[in-house]
């Protein structure tokens, strides 16, 4: 078994099936299905996403006497898969989801590819038709092993009970060390119907799988020689450190060096955004600053992350003067989209912390970077070109100054989810991520409809703390059903419906490089309308209010920025039920700043036609 997953380590609570720690156990003699619940309370699964179906029905009758596994019955199973990686990415523990067989499996098959994208553990159980019936084409039949195969860590196929409790201690062992990810246990019908024991813990063999989490000390003392060589580095954060748990180490790590610090979408809250020493998101949308810092560095100390085509823009005009160390967990990253000079395979954690230890033996020597010309370029950028948006001069509400206000009033340790498009990238500029895992999103896949889900699952996960779901109106249509399952669970999320009336990044293109012919991006109105809205303001279809009320939430609307403040602190104050806002906004707010897909990051512009210039640099 190879590691196929993406990502870098995320610390797990060591489930109790560790390899080398066999116990004598007492043996119950139980069904399948018993075993299977039996296993997921052992390993401490104490929340699983769900629908029943007739394939997986025989585990949904133990499970009613179980006082450890909550179910929380979802309306649809991508809500489910959702809500299982949103549990997984706020708590750090393996997310569990469960489905039948056929399309209830298949349902799984995008929040699976999310997660894979994003590297999140998480263990996807789902029933199939009976192993005598299994390539007969059978009632609700798909081999989603098969199709799942290539998003995925492992994935099993189980018709023996005898098998279930040794797959569950695999499975989530798999998915929560290494670099985490999706696993996929397949259970045959009859295999949980059937007669067998149960004893934990299970003898488990996993002999191809050894993911390397001690870096190589000959690595690391190269690439601490690089970092007190070099005159521009910088700290290209991604994802990596936050699953490592390595937040602590990275900021000792960086004020160490004194380098600059640019954290993917993926990597926000894993070093405070008003550190002096952070200079922004990098990439597509990114801040033009760490952009630009990318662009002009010498040294690009990369930290589990993987040179994601969002944050390169045009690969080979990507950090042209700049050495690369790259450390990931997944040896498969390394050199796949840019050759490293100084290669370092291990967990996160362990490379800073070895890192830090090889950097001070450097300053020791009397070995240390002279950055100061460095950071006289950085800081005249920051100044330049910082982040910002104008007001609409129609008096409407800005999106902008609406996802800014939210963060602003929420209180401390908020766990923020978005979508996918203009408000996620807002989301990501204008809230300031101080504390890890608590900016959740769909990054690599890029999921419309994954915000609602993904909060329910945080809010489940983390009922202490206070969970906003920053979506867009077209996101919210994809998957707002989730409402009622948190209405109805007492999971009382807060929505944010960032409501423009179109699929606004893809009508930002259209504005940009389609001549503003805006083909099938408006939401609230057919075809056959005027160019112009002609309902009045607030009575748009769906109206988003009754729809939320019907679903026993709470709803308000806001499109006056005079009101903005009032009724974001009257959602706050909610905490009994699921709050939702309509925010009606301007339609044409853009997110800026922008590098055109397929143009080399050079070309940032900071606004629509505003090209930056950047004088004499450090490197000229």
């Amino acid at each position: 078994m190879t590691e196929q997953a993406t990502g870098a380590h995320h610390p797990q609570p060591r489930t109790r099936h560790a390899q080398g720690a066999q116990r004598t156990a007492a043996v119950e003699h139980v069904t399948g299905a018993q075993s299977l619940i039996r296993s997921l309370e052992e390993v401490g699964a104490d929340t699983v996403f769900g629908i029943p179906g007739g394939a997986i029905l025989p585990a949904y009758d133990p499970m009613m006497d179980s006082a450890k596994v909550r179910h929380v019955l979802v309306r649809h199973e991508q809500g489910a898969g959702h809500a299982a990686v949103g549990y997984a990415q706020a708590t750090g523990k393996v997310g569990v989801c469960m489905a039948t067989s056929g399309p209830g499996a298949t349902n799984l098959v995008t929040p699976i590819a999310d997660a894979h994208m994003d590297s999140v553990p998480l263990v996807a159980i789902t029933g199939q038709v009976a192993s005598g019936a299994i390539g007969t084409d059978a009632f609700q039949e798909a081999d989603i092993c098969g199709i799942t195969m290539p998003i995925t860590k492992h994935n099993f196929l189980v018709t023996d009970p005898a098998e279930i409790p040794r797959t569950i201690a695999e499975a989530f062992h798999i998915a929560s060390t290494g670099r985490p990810g999706p696993v996929l246990v397949d259970i045959a019908k009859d295999a949980m119907q059937a007669q067998t024991v149960f004893a934990w813990p299970p003898h488990t063999e996993l002999p191809g799988y050894r993911p390397v989490t001690k870096p190589h000390a000959k690595q690391i003392r190269e690439a601490a020689r690089l970092i007190v060589e070099s005159k521009r580095p910088v700290l290209y954060v991604g994802g990596g450190v936050m699953k490592a748990g390595a937040t602590a180490e990275l900021k000792v790590l960086a004020e160490l060096t004194g380098a600059p610090v640019a954290t993917t979408l993926m990597a926000l809250g894993s070093f405070p955004d008003t550190h002096p020493q952070h200079v922004g998101m990098p990439g597509m949308h990114g801040s033009v600053t760490a952009v630009t810092a990318l662009q002009k560095s010498d040294l690009l100390i990369t930290l589990g992350a993987r040179f994601d085509d969002r944050v390169t823009g045009k690969l080979d005009s990507f950090a042209p003067y700049a050495k690369v160390i790259h450390a990931d967990i997944d040896p498969a990253e390394i050199g796949k989209n840019r050759v490293a000079d100084v290669p370092i395979v291990g967990d996160a954690r362990e490379v800073i912390a070895d890192l830090i230890v090889a950097v001070q033996a450097e300053h020791e020597a009397g070995h240390r970077g002279d950055h100061a010309a460095w950071w006289t370029d950085l800081n005249r950028w920051r100044e330049t070109y910082p982040l910002g948006y104008e007001l609409p001069e129609d008096g409407s509400l800005s999106p902008q100054q609406v996802i800014e206000r939210i963060g602003k009033l929420a209180p401390e340790g908020t766990i923020y989810a978005a979508g996918v498009g203009q408000h996620q990238m807002w989301a990501a500029h204008f809230i300031d991520y101080e504390q890890p895992s608590t900016w959740l999103n769909s990054g690599g896949a890029g999921t419309m409809g994954y915000a609602v889900p993904a909060a329910m699952g945080a809010k489940a996960g983390m009922p202490d703390r206070t969970v906003w779901a920053i979506d867009g109106d077209g996101c919210f249509q994809m998957t707002n059903q989730e409402l009622t399952t948190c209405a109805l669970n007492n999971i009382p999320i807060k929505v944010a419906i960032i409501n423009n009336g179109a699929l606004g990044m893809v009508r930002q293109w259209q504005t940009l490089f389609y001549n503003q012919r805006y083909s099938n991006t408006v939401l609230h109105s057919g075809p056959d309308a005027e160019p112009a809205d002609d309902k009045p303001r607030g009575t748009r279809v769906p109206d988003f209010v009754k729809l939320s009320e019907a679903m026993g939430c709470v709803a308000l609307r806001c499109e006056d920025p005079a009101e903005l403040d009032a009724v974001i602190a009257k959602a706050n104050a909610v905490n009994d039920r699921p709050v939702v806002i309509d925010f009606i906004v301007h339609e044409d707010a853009q997110v800026w700043p922008m590098v055109a897909a397929g143009t080399s990051n050079d070309e940032v512009m900071a606004a629509r036609g505003v090209r930056p210039d950047f004088g004499d640099s450090a490197d000229d």
